[in-house]
């Protein structure tokens, strides 16, 4: 477990110019794993803090830092001439080699699995975390999932006088502990967004004939159900909820749609998709897109103030309006951290706008505030 030997690093990729003689036989190398990429080798020798595998035909990979304690229970009991899957991390990372995490190959796998459970339509006996008024909370294979109330099988589902919240709230805490059979019915790695049915196929088809009256385009008064970390629900009538996606919130970036939303609140929604019984909806769809009328307000060379919104790896978005931000790129400071610390979260700074694309909803702005 401890041994360990040197690991040659990755040898550099050679170019040839269109119409060499070797270029043919290049076209039909093996395309070198990008990041992102799930890759599979053998492990070829082992240290403190890292494992190196081997991934003919492009080098070495090596799981370390971080990625290595992410991952260290499994590790430990790693040995030379086990395989491995793996996530490419950064195919040009440390030293030279091919850096790799294994936590990342789980969770993709992982995943992977639950799309297959959809189309199988695998049922999973599982027990209720917890509870809350629009649903319960379930976990499957380590990820936290949501099973909406208007999912529940007809045996669970919360029946209460005038819809009460409290009481809905107190039936389906009486579930918490208890196993349910259930599918997952939705899978968004990207959102990190898992739910669950308890429905089975003839109430599946129960509710989607109550969807038959519903067209896209509708507009609908419903009541918020519940409020998650993706969005929220959304009840049109008894036994039929609607989803309105975190992107279909608002206008403006919303990190938390608790902060906007509570159980109970009477919403005015617009039927954006129907599909397989579910209904996706929008709330931003009834109000007037900001960039509609921008390019009124503003234009490029303008130098306007901005509010710190949120980071993301490529800088920083600001706000010059409701609904209307502009990224402002990382590559003016000398390091995202120089960034961070001269444009904060929440504060107001000046900017000129380098780019307005208002028909594409883009724009970038520069820091205008530099001595």
């Amino acid at each position: 477990m401890n041994e360990e030997k040197k690991v040659a690093a990755p040898v550099a990729t050679i170019q040839l110019e269109p119409g060499h003689p070797m270029a043919a036989l290049i076209g039909d190398i093996a395309t070198p794993p990008g990041a992102g990429d799930l890759v599979e080798g053998v492990v070829i020798a082992i240290s403190r803090g890292r494992v190196y595998i081997d991934l003919p035909p492009f080098g070495t990979g090596l799981i370390y830092g971080r990625e290595y304690l992410n991952a260290a229970d499994v590790l430990r009991k790693t040995n030379i001439g086990d395989a491995i899957s793996a996530k490419v991390v950064d195919p040009s990372g440390r030293e030279g080699y091919i850096e790799l995490s294994l936590k990342e190959a789980r969770q993709a796998a992982i995943w992977g699995e639950a799309e297959q459970a959809i189309a199988a339509e695998s049922v999973y006996t599982l027990t209720v975390d917890d509870a809350n008024k629009g649903g319960l909370i379930l976990s499957w294979q380590g990820i936290q999932g949501f099973l909406p109330a208007s999912q529940l099988s007809k045996e669970h589902y919360p029946r209460v006088p005038e819809g009460d919240k409290d009481k809905i709230l107190e039936e389906l805490a009486k579930l918490v502990g208890k196993p349910l059979s259930v599918r997952i019915i939705t899978a968004d790695a990207k959102e990190g967004k898992l739910i669950f049915s308890e429905r089975t196929s003839d109430e599946v088809e129960e509710k989607t004939s109550l969807t038959d009256k519903y067209q896209v385009g509708d507009t609908i008064d419903g009541e918020v159900t519940g409020v998650v970390d993706f969005g929220v629900f959304v009840k049109l009538e008894q036994g039929l909820e609607g989803l309105v996606h975190i992107s279909e919130l608002d206008w403006g970036l919303v990190e938390d749609p608790r902060v906007l939303f509570a159980v109970g609140d009477r919403v005015r929604v617009k039927v954006i998709e129907i599909k397989d019984g579910k209904v996706s909806l929008s709330i931003k769809a009834l109000k007037e897109n900001p960039w509609h009328t921008a390019g009124e307000r503003f234009k490029k060379g303008m130098e306007v103030p901005g509010v710190i919104i949120k980071y993301n790896k490529h800088g920083a978005l600001a706000s010059i309006e409701e609904g209307i931000a502009g990224l402002v790129h990382v590559s003016e400071f000398a390091s995202p951290q120089e960034l961070r610390q001269t444009l904060e979260l929440g504060k107001i700074y000046p900017f000129t706008i380098t780019l307005f694309e208002p028909k594409d909803q883009r724009m970038t702005l520069s820091f205008a505030g530099k001595k």
